[in-house]
């Protein structure tokens, strides 16, 4: 029997809208308040990505949204035993995020992404997004 054990799935909306993207300051814990980071959190078992995003927006923005295509490649979290994956969205209806679980939102655009101290998972994410935020007409 081989430690085989699949790592934990940690995943992320990169909800855009108008050629930006919404950004979610951490309001905890400690050691991540202030930090920035895409809205999204824990695959429960038997559950999608796509499903957990979903729920996790509800939650957290009080939103529903589309989710799309993945932005990057799987980030290692900790010390390996979790994987951040991060979605491009967009929002389903007129409802506008509200920051019910975060200390603040902020929406931005491609130039100013580096606007704002991301948590370290997040970087090679934004560095992906880049790109991809530039195509969208203004």
């Amino acid at each position: 029997m081989g430690n085989q054990q699949t790592a934990r799935r940690v995943v992320g909306a990169a909800i855009v809208e108008a050629g930006r993207v919404l950004a979610c300051a951490r309001s905890s814990p400690p050691e991540a308040a202030g930090k920035w980071e895409f809205p999204g959190g824990k695959v429960e078992t038997g559950e999608s990505d796509v499903a957990a995003l979903i729920r996790e927006c509800e939650e957290e923005l009080g939103v529903r949204i589309e989710v799309g295509d993945r932005v990057g490649h799987d980030v290692p979290l900790g010390r390996g035993d979790a994987v951040l994956g991060v979605y491009l969205a967009r929002l389903r209806d007129e409802v506008r995020p509200r920051p019910l679980e975060h200390a603040e939102l902020r929406w931005l655009a491609p130039d100013e992404l580096d606007t704002v101290t991301w948590l370290p998972a997040d970087v090679p994410i934004v560095a992906a997004l880049r790109p991809i935020l530039a195509s969208y007409p203004r």
